[in-house]
């Protein structure tokens, strides 16, 4: 049975006999077409978000491609690329855009499967309907995986919330540039370029 819970679809109830998920599991499921998240061992089917989610997402992506092929200071991945963010239960979120710098890349390049810990940015697109306690959450849990920053991109506000490693956030609005501070040296993106005013 699936019930909604803040926007998204959780396959519940779950007999308390039934053993939770892991990354492993979630990675044999395949691609059902679905977007789904793992969040401590349960399955969270992601309903579509249309194509202005899409595309900003997109735009973050293609600015963070842009920065690691010129600099070759990491790599970066899409709406598909998870990452594990903790076990025992398991959590595996998949942000819109992501960038991991070259020294964490296990071999130097992404892996074939899911990547073990958050990225160092995390970037998370709002969507219509996904509530604040839901968002809060994914940005709780990348920053104590580990990421050192997670922008929070509100398409109908046209703001970016910038969350950091050291509990410090701000919100960057229209006229403002998100910066890659020291995860992402020499990285800007004017918001005028994100929602394409």
């Amino acid at each position: 049975m699936a019930v909604a819970v803040d926007g998204a679809k959780r396959t519940r109830p779950r007999p308390e006999a039934e053993a939770l998920l892991t990354a492993e599991d979630l990675l044999l499921m395949g691609d059902n077409g679905a977007r789904v998240e793992l969040v401590e061992g349960e399955i969270v089917e992601m309903p579509p978000s249309g194509c202005t989610h899409s595309n900003l997402g997109g735009r973050a992506f293609a600015g963070l491609l842009a920065y690691s092929d010129s600099t070759g200071a990491g790599d970066c991945t899409q709406a598909d690329g998870g990452y594990r963010l903790s076990r025992d239960p398991d959590t595996v979120r998949v942000p819109d855009a992501a960038f991991v710098r070259a020294e964490r890349l296990p071999g130097g390049r992404l892996p074939t499967g899911f990547f073990e810990g958050a990225p160092d940015l995390a970037v998370e697109v709002v969507s219509p309907t996904e509530s604040s306690i839901e968002t809060e959450a994914k940005v709780g849990d990348y920053l104590r995986a580990g990421a050192r920053l997670v922008w929070v991109v509100y398409p109908e506000l046209r703001i970016v919330r910038v969350h950091r490693a050291n509990g410090i956030s701000e919100v960057v609005a229209a006229g403002g540039t998100l910066s890659g501070e020291d995860v992402l040296p020499g990285f800007s993106l004017p918001l005028s370029q994100l929602f394409r005013d």
